[in-house]
């Protein structure tokens, strides 16, 4: 084990800086890139199928290869994977901002996921690895807090660099600051490994996932009933590989735990009306509202506000009292919102018609994302909350890639990309069906996240693990901001 320091020393604020920009810079990409949706489709003269794959192809790779990375850290060494992560995402974004055509932006985003895909699990475990036992919540607790801030100012400034340069400013973007994490991590993060990871690594549970989520895309965004079919044998063929491996990607066990399962099916739920609220609010408010790239990034900045102020105390409640409340009345909250975001008109003043519905939105989030952290964390045994934590960002990744795929061609909206009064209908029965998923995930809270009572043990003290993460708006993850 790689010997710790503390925090407040030099070299802890520089680990620090390390892992937040890195986590930051692949987490606001795929927020900044929905605002800059619009001036891509019209520059590479795409339709919405097009822009649908500039968001997935990300989406695609890194919610495929994302636990694949976490192994690999742990076996090869998690600063050497994090630098080869960060490497990646710069000469990825350097050939999106290079794309002349959809069809090499799109390719350009896959492998940019690849990266992704490396860079992000690295972050928390290189703070848990470098950073003194003491340190850690405080550490967490910045990182959190710091990649929050940047989550909400990030399509701000995003929005910005497409108004006053254009859309390819946002990935030329990546690459000073992928220069300054690379160098800082080499310099000042200490190498680590797990010495309990298994020799052999699940290649085959990963190639397959990838298959299969990449069935399922293409299937939703053609309208390819086959290829639907494919995916979903795929992913059955991915359970029950992951059933006999010896070293799973997604441990099986986990799921025997009903709060570990109940937690994840909320998430699939939630995180797929995320990615469809994210997706089409930031294309509503420019092609029917007429927003700037700067305006309709700003538009959602209430959502990250909100979960900055609310997201910590909505844990220590949901620590005190269980997840269960918080995770039933968040999703309500949120699909209120949600609702209220229909009939957004050309001229659509942002007080009146987009800011209520946002700010009721963000509020749900808030009660919401951290208590789901914690019944995810706290479902498992200490040892497991790595591999847990994993496959819950998974979880959500994968939702909101079928959600991107998918709703638009439910609602009507692939070939709507130049008809604004086309857009608005179809947008608002996207946010119908938004609206209805969380609904369900509220109903699928309060029904399966019953904790049992137990007798009072009055000498013991029992608590969940706090993350006051959120995969928002900065999704990231998931972002968590795209």
């Amino acid at each position: 084990m790689p010997q710790t320091v503390r925090l407040n020393s030099a070299t802890g604020r520089w680990i620090l800086l390390a892992t937040i920009l890195g986590s930051s810079m692949a987490s606001l990409d795929a927020t900044v890139v929905s605002v800059a949706l619009p001036r891509i489709g019209e520059s590479l003269h795409t339709d919405v199928a097009g822009l649908q794959w500039t968001v997935n192809g990300y989406t695609l790779t890194l919610a495929s290869f994302i636990l694949l990375g976490g192994s690999l850290g742990d076996r090869l060494g998690r600063r050497r994977v994090f630098v080869w992560g960060t490497a990646g995402f710069a000469i990825t974004s350097l050939l999106c901002a290079a794309a002349v055509n959809i069809e090499m932006l799109v390719a350009a985003r896959l492998l940019q996921g690849v990266a992704g895909a490396l860079l992000t699990p690295g972050s928390l475990a290189l703070i848990s690895a470098s950073i003194d036992r003491r340190d850690q919540g405080s550490a967490i607790g910045l990182w959190s807090g710091l990649g929050g801030v940047a989550g909400a100012f990030g399509p701000l400034l995003g929005g910005g660099l497409i108004d006053l340069v254009g859309w390819r400013a946002i990935f030329l973007l990546n690459v000073p600051l992928a220069l300054v994490v690379a160098v800082v991590t080499l310099k000042y993060v200490p190498e680590s490994r797990d010495p309990e990871a298994p020799a052999r690594i699940d290649i085959p549970g990963a190639v397959i996932v990838a298959l299969a989520l990449g069935a399922l895309t293409l299937g939703l965004i053609d309208s390819r009933v086959v290829l639907v079919v494919v995916g979903l044998a795929a992913l059955a063929c991915f359970a029950l590989v992951e059933l006999r491996s010896p070293n799973p990607l997604v441990p099986p066990s986990l799921f025997r735990s009903r709060m570990f399962t109940a937690a994840n099916l909320v998430t699939l739920l939630v995180y797929a009306a995320l990615g469809g609220v994210f997706f089409l609010l930031v294309l509503q408010l420019q092609l029917v509202a007429g927003y700037s790239p700067m305006a309709s990034g700003a538009a959602g900045l209430p959502v990250t506000l909100l979960m900055l102020v609310l997201s910590a105390p909505a844990g220590r409640w949901a620590q005190q009292h269980g997840p269960r409340i918080p995770m039933t009345f968040g999703p309500l909250l949120a699909a209120g919102g949600v609702f209220a975001l229909q009939g957004i008109e050309p001229g659509a003043d942002y007080l009146t018609e987009v800011l209520p519905g946002v700010f009721v939105f963000g509020l749900g989030l808030s009660v919401l994302v951290a208590p789901l952290t914690g019944a995810v964390l706290g479902a498992v045994r200490e040892g497991e909350a790595g591999i847990a934590s994993g496959v819950n960002n998974a979880v959500a990744r994968t939702a909101q890639l079928l959600a991107v795929a998918a709703l638009p061609g439910l609602a009507g909206l692939s070939g709507a990309f130049d008809d604004p009064v086309a857009f608005a209908a179809g947008f608002d029965t996207a946010m119908r069906w938004c609206a209805l998923l969380l609904l369900i995930g509220a109903i699928v809270a309060a029904v399966l996240l019953r904790v049992p009572r137990q007798p009072p043990q009055p000498e013991r003290v029992d608590c969940l693990p706090h993350c006051a993460g959120a995969d928002g708006p900065a999704l990231a993850p998931k972002s968590l901001a795209p």
